[in-house]
């Protein structure tokens, strides 16, 4: 018995239409009024079928083939990869927000988003190459020189050439100050840098793809401080191009020297660039002098924003695959009746394996509508007129982004083990696609800042924006929800949440005296459990909002399981999920510093 795949495009869009409301809020924009109701959904419907159609069939392939590397530094990607990235680039799916004039669709940012999902859930290792060649693609939009920003940013959003980002260096991980590859101006060519140096842990660093790829390389430049203030950021090419035609010319000096054997992810090649190693390596500046970490920050926030669509769409496809196995898969009979061939059911009767799948659904249905808000947030902000409300946005925008990418991505792990655990010892087998859903969902919460840097950017910078203001300012508006959830019908409910979030703010002020005592490392020891509640009361949030919406549809006399479902998933969520959130406030609270203590883990 196989698990076909299948996306939740019925969800999806009772996000899109009834819970944001987006085709009504920017259809009355001047930017996206031009598209109506049947253009979204023949758009997710094309989504659906290409990720169920094209996309699925080689994730499995690409897990067990992986990427090859030849001597001459050319990554081979795994067999159907490139009839798929040729389908992604023909149906202009890179980056459907992208601005037409570059390539892209003109397509809602949010569009982007609620298809990403069905894509990163078919294949995820294989959507690394896209999106990375997306990200890179707005960077050089927003920063790149304009003799050769358009050409460049137009080949990436088309699909003809592929992106990457390159930070890691051996040594450095997560401390990026500590880079070392530098970047010197040419003696030869006007504006040209020649680099030198070796990046680590590429993704997408070669293939077989494109026919170019763009590297954005940080680099220090001659006289530059230490420390992130000193590096700048550079458009490193595989092949040099000609700047009006993008002709490509001959191959430049960076080089894959090796490419990483992972846990996951196989299908995506992680590798390591040799700069200037073997022959001059030209790189171009992008911006200013100095300021490449400012710029790559962009980049990042974008990438976080899509790891935490990645945990998002490895608990979909969880809850998807379950439930499919758990409606086919005949095993003993119900509890309390005698075993026998007549009375023997499927595995959806039994009580533990619809819990497990009702926390499957909540979780994924939750991270879904927060991805899809964060999203909506963008589009708002491109076309409000109104600065109070764009300031307000961006934000809210920064402060939810460390939760999303952390909470999303730990749950994403959660979730695809539970997925195994429904399948039993079946889930455990490469027979069946669970196994793969473990191994590739927990680079999520390593690359694009390791979960606990999310918590400490979350405590140590967004909590502190404007005095607080930012996270007051969601715990205000929060109030304001669960009062208008209580007038809804939803008292109970709106009273456990409210404990919830009256214990994350008192979280919020504890931490805030004892780092403001001056012990540091004490507050930041509970940075973790302090984003967890956070991330665990916001998705409690969306229950609610969702719950909201489907009773007044239920009201009003539209009758069907999606909407009986969402009140179903408020009530499983603060029963069974949103008491996470008091257990890691007393962790905040109670102090503990004990694990700081100088004797533990010294050497004897």
């Amino acid at each position: 018995m196989s698990t076909p795949f299948k996306v939740d495009i019925d969800d999806m869009e009772f996000v899109f239409f009834d819970q944001l409301q987006v085709a009504d809020k920017l259809g009355a924009t001047q930017q996206y009024a031009d598209i109506d109701v049947d253009t979204y959904k023949q758009t997710f419907a094309e989504a659906k079928k290409l990720a169920e159609d094209v996309l699925s069939p080689i994730n499995a392939v690409g897990d067990r083939q992986g990427c090859k590397l030849d001597a001459e530094g050319n990554v081979t990607t795994p067999e159907g990869f490139q009839r798929a990235w040729a389908a992604v680039a023909e149906g202009g799916w890179v980056a459907p927000s992208a601005n037409p004039d570059l390539g892209g669709v003109g397509m809602p940012k949010v569009v982007e988003v609620g298809t990403l999902e069905f894509f990163v859930s078919a294949a995820m290792a294989f959507m690394m190459y896209p999106g990375l060649s997306a990200a890179a693609a707005r960077m050089v939009e927003a920063y790149g020189d304009d003799s050769y920003k358009n050409v460049v940013a137009t080949k990436l959003f088309m699909g003809e050439w592929g992106g990457t980002m390159c930070l890691t260096e051996s040594g450095a991980g997560s401390s990026v100050g500590d880079n070392r590859a530098k970047a010197v101006p040419s003696p030869d060519e006007e504006g040209v840098y020649l680099l030198e140096g070796e990046k680590i842990f590429i993704s997408g660093g070669d293939h077989d793809l494109a026919g170019n790829i763009v590297h954005l390389v940080l680099a220090r430049t001659p006289d530059s401080p230490q420390g992130t203030k000193g590096l700048s950021l550079f458009l490193v090419p595989k092949f040099n191009f000609d700047f009006e035609s993008g002709e490509l010319g001959e191959r430049n000096g960076a080089k894959v020297v090796g490419i990483e054997h992972k846990m996951g992810i196989n299908g995506s090649a992680t590798c390591t660039i040799a700069f200037g190693a073997e022959g001059p390596c030209k790189g171009w500046l992008i911006g200013k002098e100095r300021e490449g970490i400012t710029q790559m920050f962009t980049m990042m926030n974008e990438a976080r924003i899509g790891v935490a669509l990645q945990g998002t769409a490895t608990s979909a496809a969880s809850y998807n695959y379950s439930l499919q196995y758990a409606r086919e898969r005949v095993q003993g009979t119900k509890l309390g009746q005698r075993d026998s061939e007549d009375g023997r059911v499927t595995i959806l009767a039994h009580p533990d394996v619809r819990r497990m799948l009702m926390t499957l659904k909540v979780v994924s249905e939750t991270s879904r509508s927060a991805c899809m808000r964060l999203a909506f947030m963008d589009d708002q902000v491109r076309t409000t007129d109104d600065e109070k409300v764009r300031d307000r946005l961006e934000g809210r925008s920064d402060l939810l982004i460390p939760v999303l990418k952390a909470h999303l991505t730990d749950l994403a792990m959660d979730m695809a083990s539970t997925a195994v655990q429904v399948y039993g010892g079946y889930g455990y087998t490469q027979e069946y696609p669970v196994e793969q859903l473990v191994r590739d969902a927990k680079i999520q919460a390593v690359y694009e800042g390791t979960n606990g840097i999310q918590a400490l950017d979350l405590l140590g910078r967004k909590m502190r924006v404007k005095n607080g203001a930012l996270f007051m300012e969601w715990l205000g508006e929060a109030q304001g929800d669960l009062k208008a959830g209580a007038e809804e019908g939803f008292e109970n409910q709106t009273a456990l949440l409210g404990k919830a979030i009256g214990q994350l703010g008192a979280c919020a002020m504890h931490l805030g005296k004892v780092a403001g005592g001056g012990d540091i490392d004490g507050a930041f020891v509970h940075a973790v459990p302090f984003l967890r509640a956070f991330g665990t009361v916001l998705l409690g949030m969306e229950a609610l909002d969702q719950a909201r919406v489907a009773k007044r549809q239920l009201d009003g006399g539209k009758e069907t399981n999606l909407l009986k479902g969402k009140l179903a998933n408020l009530d499983f969520y603060v029963a069974h999920l949103l008491p996470a959130a008091i257990a890691y406030a007393k962790t905040v609270q109670s102090g503990d510093r004990s694990c700081m203590d100088e004797y533990l883990f010294a050497a004897e």
